[in-house]
């Protein structure tokens, strides 16, 4: 596309607004010019996987070349355009010069640096800067924080009965009031663990020849972490490509995802997850598109599949997804600082190798490495629990979580992280810590059965360290916890120890505090 030599508008597209259904694009305005940039200051704020970066680099291209085909004027700055200085303003600076642009729009930012950043757009620039809505959440950023206004805790539950009621979905059709079948939540019914001989579907994966992109992305000395098939990139990077990889999840996964949410096991990275948070979060899928479909697969397929399937994914997007969102822009900027527990413990090197003698911890990481992915449970109850446990500083967790997985976006990654993970921000998420000894990692996968350490033992050798590591925790942080009414039952039961035994425990969990780098 030849480009005109003046334009009075120009439209800034961000790497996570991808939404091809913005009303920005329903006219065109040969004045406008849409720009999408590359840039270094988003692929070095934090060591980012590899594949991260390739699925953005070539989700906005595509987006690119649909604003183009749909005769819309666009500018793509690559990494390597010489124009392109790496930072957003001064490209700006750059554009509004050769074009002699007199207005920038933009669409809100779902980061916070970001968004303060763009707040001073107009002063850097000198010209109008107007902010549009991004169009693709089900809640306007304060809209969590009008809902529980005087409240003293933010209960997720709460607000899901709310959305489910706003959208009208999964609701009684004689009274819109409640829900279908009268109940609302089926989540004792999300937790089945996958039997040895239980046949898993194999995943629906792309393969795409990314050569040239990686050489480009190495060429202007971006440092990453990760691993990448040159030739078989797996990840959806267009919204038809989402949706096709959506039906796949409806068809073959949907049946049983429910049931097997929380289910870890060796021979299956992906297990019955949909894998669209991807195309979610650079919003080439809209929610309520999603949710809708997955309703509608259900109600034509009630023979196959019960309600507690799509009730449980249901509430992972319109409440939890937009319950964090909700979070987030209710305590940031103060939320990243939050430290409940002073941890300071430095990550240990194995979160970056997958060299680890602790199998769960081993398969997790590896997984992470090698897809740019794991599941809500493994990322939880495996890696954050572990980080839980040992006192890793959230301010490094954070910033593993948010380079590791292709999906992770801060203001999904630190309200997962320091919130229902870490308990970092003493209770705003969770209402308890999320920790485990073994028996719950054993109870949700087959992990424990190829482990150099023993499940079942506190003291020893190879006493799984997630066994004192748990007691340990509990101990230590009594003064925060023991009047904590959600964990209460945990410390009577430690209580009824011996004295002697609490000792054994302890310094077993001292000992692997002080050699935790040799797990």
């Amino acid at each position: 596309m030849k480009l005109k030599s003046s334009y009075k508008k120009v439209r800034l597209i961000l790497g996570d607004q991808l939404n091809r259904d913005h009303t920005w694009y329903q006219k065109q305005d040969a004045d406008c010019l849409y720009i999408l940039m590359e840039m270094h200051q988003e692929t070095n704020y934090v060591k980012h996987h590899i594949q991260k970066i390739v699925a953005f680099f070539l989700s906005m291209e595509a987006m690119g070349q649909w604003l183009s085909e749909s005769n819309h004027d666009v500018l793509y700055l690559k990494l390597d355009d010489p124009k392109n200085t790496g930072n957003l303003v001064e490209n700006l600076e750059g554009i509004v010069k050769d074009f002699g642009v007199s207005q920038i729009e933009y669409q809100l930012p779902d980061e916070y640096r970001l968004d303060e950043q763009m707040k001073g757009l107009e002063s850097e620039l000198g010209i109008p800067c107007l902010a549009l809505d991004t169009e693709h959440f089900l809640t306007e950023r304060d809209e969590l924080a009008r809902f529980f206004e005087g409240k003293k805790t933010l209960l997720m539950e709460s607000f899901y009965r709310y959305m489910r009621k706003k959208y009208n979905l999964l609701m009684d059709p004689m009274d819109d009031s409640q829900p279908l079948t009268g109940k609302w939540n089926y989540d004792h019914e999300n937790r089945g663990s996958i039997k040895a001989k239980h046949e898993i579907e194999a995943p629906f994966l792309y393969k795409k020849d990314v050569e040239s992109l990686i050489s480009r992305i190495d060429n202007q000395g971006v440092s990453y972490i990760g691993n990448i098939e040159t030739d078989d990139f797996i990840w959806p990077t267009t919204p038809d490509e989402s949706r096709e990889l959506l039906s796949f999840f409806l068809t073959s996964c949907l049946p049983v995802f429910g049931k097997y949410q929380d289910a870890m096991v060796e021979r299956s990275w992906s297990v019955y997850h949909a894998r669209i948070s991807f195309s979610m979060n650079s919003k080439m899928l809209h929610p309520l598109e999603v949710v809708k479909s997955a309703i509608a697969h259900w109600e034509d397929n009630q023979d196959e599949i019960t309600i507690a399937q799509v009730e449980g994914f249901v509430r992972q997007i319109i409440g939890w997804r937009e319950y964090m969102r909700g979070v987030y822009w209710k305590e940031m900027p103060d939320y990243a600082e939050l430290n409940y527990f002073d941890h300071q413990r430095k990550l240990p090197d194995y979160y970056w190798s997958g060299e680890t003698k602790m199998n769960c911890m081993q398969k997790s990481i590896q997984q992470s490495l090698d897809y740019a992915y794991a599941h809500h449970i493994q990322r939880l109850m495996v890696t954050g629990n572990f980080a839980l446990l040992t006192g890793i500083n959230p301010d490094e967790l954070d910033q593993w979580y948010l380079g590791i997985y292709i999906d992770a976006i801060e203001w999904v990654e630190i309200t997962n992280t320091r919130g229902m993970s870490q308990f970092a921000d003493g209770g705003i998420v969770g209402t308890k810590p999320y920790i485990s000894s073994a028996n719950y990692i054993n109870k949700m996968s087959d992990y424990c059965k190829g482990c150099y350490y023993d499940k079942s033992v506190k003291v020893g050798e190879k006493a799984c360290p997630f066994n004192s590591l748990y007691w340990n925790f509990y101990e230590v942080n009594r003064p925060l916890l023991g009047k904590n009414p959600r964990v209460g039952m945990m410390y009577r039961v430690w209580d009824r120890n011996s004295e002697d035994q609490k000792k054994k425990i302890l310094e077993q969990a001292e000992y692997y505090l002080d050699n935790i780098e040799e797990l």
